[in-house]
């Protein structure tokens, strides 16, 4: 089966190597140097729709694998069905619970799903009052993509008003800033709930839990993820039924019932508070870097899963699972997710794979086919092991061995007390 994986980033890496497992024709849409060890990559930009539908006719591609969410939000999974191509995603009025997040937050105070109070505001003023009279801790999130850094979790007003201003007046993020929802902080474990939906049936996939600040103990500013780990512990049988049937199923039949029935991944993120299970945000797309510990977990076919979700025949999809452990940790250049400079050789990968799986996340070559730094977040490394503590010393061994100038990774990642 030929398949097309569009995106370049280290979610994408890993659903190229899953489906490497099963032996498919893989073509990457741009893909990076990492991808090429397994599949042949094309220079169209992966929300370059038009040139991405004409290769795809072209080329007689049997399914379409969208892993960013910028194209689904943009309608790419339309435009392919309207071609009748089969595309693994949901469609442009589905994805737009990711591209809103206002619409995402409506939809749970319409249908009554546990998430965090809010308000919603399309000036700075009264957005600046509205924080300045409730106090802090308090989320400001832009309304719309931002590549997971429009979010920013205050804890002092003066710091709210500051992402205030760099989100509505500075324009930080575009017109994905031109509205803010400013929400209560909860405090809790966070954890990522992934589902894979065909508007029937949903399969739950592994838990994870990915790390969002840039530096160790959650300091500082969020980033796109700096690490993940699967499983989790920390959500019980109860927790994981309650998750499903108070968060999961209820916003999928919201959607549908909205005129926006879903088929795809469906990512829930969940906070496990004192008060219970509330719901943090959503994605129409895998995790990133959660996808990097899911999927090597997998021990049955990927690409049967994704194409019985594009196709609405999850019903025959029966998941297994290996019982080892995974953990990610994300190479990253130094001032990410501010400003970073790229463009620095990159050693050590050859020695790094002997421990770990190296999934791709931006890098680039030089015109010798030396492997340069090319992105923010350069190099996902995931240890995989019979438990969390051997998975995580493969991962951060591996990351010892990895060279380039300017690199930065958390060093508590899957540092779990008592697992």
């Amino acid at each position: 089966m030929k398949v097309l994986v569009i995106g370049s980033g280290g979610r994408e890496s890993a659903i190229v190597w899953a489906l490497a497992q099963d032996k498919a024709e893989i073509i990457c849409a741009p893909g990076n140097p990492g991808m090429e060890k397994y599949g042949r990559c094309v220079s169209i930009k992966a929300n370059d729709i038009n040139s991405l539908l004409d290769f795809a006719e072209k080329e007689k591609v049997d399914l379409t694998i969208v892993g960013p969410e910028a194209p689904l939000v943009e309608g790419i999974v339309d435009k392919f069905q309207s071609k009748r191509l089969k595309i693994f995603g949901p469609a442009r009025v589905a994805a737009e619970i990711e591209g809103s997040k206002v619409l995402c937050k409506e939809l749970c105070r319409k249908y009554a799903i546990p998430t965090a109070d809010f308000e919603i505001f399309d000036d700075f003023d009264s957005a600046r009052k509205y924080i300045e009279k409730r106090g802090a801790p308090v989320v400001v999130k832009a309304d719309g993509l931002a590549a997971g850094k429009g979010v920013i979790v205050a804890q002092t007003t003066g710091e709210a008003i500051a992402g205030l201003e760099s989100i509505m007046q500075k324009k930080e993020f575009g017109s994905a800033g031109s509205r803010v929802v400013a929400e209560d902080c909860l405090i809790g474990q966070e954890c990522s709930f992934i589902v894979m939906a065909d508007g029937e049936t949903i399969i739950p996939l592994e838990l994870a839990q990915d790390y969002k600040r840039v530096f160790d103990n959650d300091k500082g500013p969020n980033t796109g993820g700096m690490g993940s780990y699967s499983p989790m512990s920390a959500l019980s049988d109860a927790d994981k039924n309650f998750a499903m049937k108070k968060i999961i199923e209820p916003l999928l039949f919201a959607l549908a019932k909205e005129g926006r029935p879903y088929r795809g991944a469906f990512y829930a993120g969940l906070m496990l508070t004192k008060e219970g299970i509330k719901l943090l945000e959503v994605n129409c797309r895998l995790g990133d870097p959660e996808t990097q510990v899911i999927l090597p977990r997998l021990a049955s076919s990927a690409l049967e899963l994704f194409l019985a979700a594009s196709e609405g025949d999850l019903k025959k999809i029966k998941p297994k699972w290996s019982r080892k452990c995974a953990v990610c940790v994300v190479l990253s250049s130094d001032g990410y997710p501010g400003k970073y400079k790229t463009g620095f050789a990159i050693k050590g990968i050859g020695e790094a794979e002997k421990r770990a799986l190296i999934f791709h996340a931006g890098t680039g070559l030089s015109k010798n086919g030396d492997i340069l730094t090319a992105c923010g977040r350069v190099l996902d490394i995931v240890g995989i092991g019979s438990d969390l503590q051997l998975a995580r010393l493969k991962a951060y061994l591996a990351s010892g061995d990895i060279k380039f100038h300017g690199k930065h990774f958390r060093q508590d990642i899957a540092d779990i007390e008592g697992y």
